[in-house]
């Protein structure tokens, strides 16, 4: 059946006229609540999917609430079951209808025109609740993958200050150390974009504590990647995340990502006669980096590092010999910690896989 048979589609409105603070509704874009309203426009057991902007990530609401401009609220008929809407949206591919060339938008005459099976209530009833045994069994796991990586984390930090603690030199500031220290594509080069047959470029998900996370690249055109070539990165450089919840993590980039590009990363060029790769990328992910990090970090609503800022951060430099023998230390001691996290955020991604894998089945099925 056709959504339009089935269900009820309800356009935001400005919530300029009914937001207050003291309002009992809750006020939603695609991304979740952004205030609350004395007034609402959909029901209790609506779903949310992004009309413009964030378009593949649907929400379910369990109250009355008021959607903005930018969303869209599916209000289920009595022939639907709300979870099961909602798991619906879950599995299907909204990306597929986006006909815009800039920001992600979807049309209501295409929702409109949505087939989905509809079985009987009873049977909806009993597929949601597989659904939810099945995430419930997941987020269970992934839970405790999260506690082992925050466990991990405890134990690098630890490490990472006993060690840089030692160090015993007059600081320096980083730009004093590396050749150049610059920012990659900084506006998103969605024409650049590309499924195959491009260069990988590094964003801020790929830049992890110490290691490069390689499960997720972005790839950008051979075009795109020859207008950017001042963002290529090569051997030896280091690499740190600038926003998101990687901010101020740092990594090597090792000889087999040499010649990928970046994209809003910082990339630090060390001058290898002055300071080890290995050692600025710790130090920068060490408790004493990381202060400072977060002192120079900028953005009101998501924080950034800027690159007067990280170039302009302390650093303690030895002589190299004395860079070896810590980063040796180092790696000694984080090695099997770095395996076990890589380990990790590979079955992280696969439980996000999982799900998907579960939805398609259950309504493959139908």
């Amino acid at each position: 059946m056709k959504w339009k048979e089935v269900l009820e589609i309800k356009s935001g409105k400005n919530q300029k006229d009914v937001a207050d603070i003291n309002g009992c509704y809750p006020i939603y874009g695609s991304g979740g609540i952004i205030g609350y309203s004395k007034e609402y426009l959909c029901p209790a057991g609506t779903t949310i999917i992004g009309r413009k902007g964030t378009i593949n990530s649907p929400l379910y609401v369990n109250e009355p609430f008021w959607n903005v401009d930018t969303a869209f609220g599916l209000i289920p008929s009595q022939q639907l079951v709300s979870k099961y809407l909602y798991y619906f949206c879950c599995y299907f591919n909204f990306k597929a209808l986006d006909k815009s060339t800039t920001i992600p938008s979807l049309a209501k005459r295409d929702l409109e025109n949505i087939e989905m099976n509809v079985p009987p209530l009873d049977e909806q009833f009993r597929i949601v609740a597989r659904i939810e045994e099945l995430f419930s069994e997941l987020d269970k796991a992934v839970d405790t993958l999260k506690t082992t990586k925050e466990q991990l984390e405890v134990y690098r930090q630890a490490v990472l200050k006993e060690i840089f603690d030692s160090v015993s030199t007059t600081s320096v500031h980083i730009k004093d150390v590396c050749l150049d220290i610059k920012v990659g594509i900084v506006i998103k080069p969605t024409q650049y974009y590309v499924s195959e047959n491009g260069v990988p470029a590094f964003r801020n998900a790929n830049v992890r504590r110490g290691y490069i996370n390689d499960t997720d690249w972005v790839m950008i055109s051979k075009e795109g990647h020859q207008q950017n070539c001042r963002s290529e990165v090569h051997t030896n450089d280091v690499l740190i995340s600038r926003s998101g919840a990687n901010l101020g993590m740092a990594s090597v980039v090792p000889a087999r990502y040499n010649g990928y590009n970046a994209i809003d990363v910082v990339i630090a060029v060390p001058d290898i006669s002055k300071v080890i790769p290995e050692f600025l990328a710790q130090y920068t992910n060490s408790p004493m980096g990381r202060a400072i990090v977060k002192k120079n970090e900028r953005g009101a609503a998501q924080g950034h590092l800027n690159v007067s800022a990280y170039a302009n951060l302390p650093i303690g430099v030895p002589d190299l010999q004395e860079q070896e023998k810590l980063v040796k230390q180092i790696s000694d001691r984080l090695s099997v910690c770095d395996s076990i996290e890589k380990t990790v955020d590979t079955a992280l991604a696969q439980a996000d896989a999982l799900r998907q894998s579960i939805l398609k089945q259950m309504f493959n099925i139908l």
